[in-house]
């Protein structure tokens, strides 16, 4: 009999895209240049002290393809934490250079697939930290959303709950033969937005990304049931790379 599985909550997620329109960008007086970098800057300031009080997260990558220039991920307590959150950076002088070429809104999720017998995760402070995590300070991340496909006999949900946990199990034996080397935060997005699930990769290495997903197109899970949208790889800005990337070879 097919059945729903439990799944645990923690922080809300918003991964916010944006393309720089450059010729405007460049267009400006360094002067005002410097202004707005300044006012990115204490964004940044705010945005570490909510983590260094455990509060919520944030990350700012340059992004590798032609979709987006900049990715950031916010981590929340709540939704109105996130929308507080979004239109204060919507209202920085620099956001009028800019527009958002996609965004994705979920919750850092742990299915009853993944937990232990009799464990709360809610109670455990290991798997508390999964549901309320520090994004990791690794160069690189990739992200992408995904579905498990309803077509026909290869209908995710109408299998049996027995049946999905061990193609799960499988599943994560791949994961973890990357224990290390990549750091994986999975948020769902049922209800929220357009896919299922958003899936964060973190890592030092690029390659990892590459082979990692590669080897799990194999797994039964994936192979039958996994369906994938546009996948999207940044490498990670601190404040200063992020001035840098606005200023560098720039004239004017």
């Amino acid at each position: 009999m097919s059945r729903s599985v439990d799944t645990y909550n923690g922080w809300y997620a918003y991964h916010d895209f944006r393309k720089i329109d450059w010729n405007k960008w460049k267009s400006l007086k360094p002067s005002h240049r410097q202004q707005m970098i300044q006012e990115l800057q204490k964004k940044a300031e705010e945005y570490q002290k909510t983590e260094d009080d455990n509060k919520g997260s944030f990350a700012q990558y340059a992004v590798l393809s032609h979709e987006a220039d900049l990715m950031l991920i916010h981590l929340r307590p709540t939704i109105e934490e996130l929308n507080e959150v979004k239109f204060g950076w919507d209202k920085t002088g620099f956001a009028d250079f800019t527009t958002a070429s996609y965004s994705f809104l979920s919750v850092v999720e742990l299915s009853a697939y993944t937990i232990p017998p009799g464990v709360d995760p809610l109670d455990d402070p290991v798997f508390r930290a999964r549901l309320q995590p520090i994004l990791p300070k690794t160069q690189y991340v990739c992200f992408y959303p995904m579905n498990k496909r309803r077509v026909g006999n290869d209908n995710w949900f109408m299998l049996p709950i027995e049946e999905r946990r061990k193609m799960m199990k499988s599943h994560g034996m791949i994961g973890r033969q990357y224990e290390g080397k990549v750091r994986q935060i999975v948020t769902g997005s049922t209800g929220l937005d357009d896919w299922e699930w958003g899936v964060s990769l973190f890592s030092d290495d690029p390659l990892y990304f590459k082979k990692l997903v590669y080897e799990m197109r194999f797994d039964e899970a994936s192979a039958r049931f996994g369906e994938f949208g546009s996948f999207y790889i940044g490498n990670r800005l601190t404040m200063d790379g992020l001035t840098s990337l606005l200023t560098d070879n720039i004239n004017g």
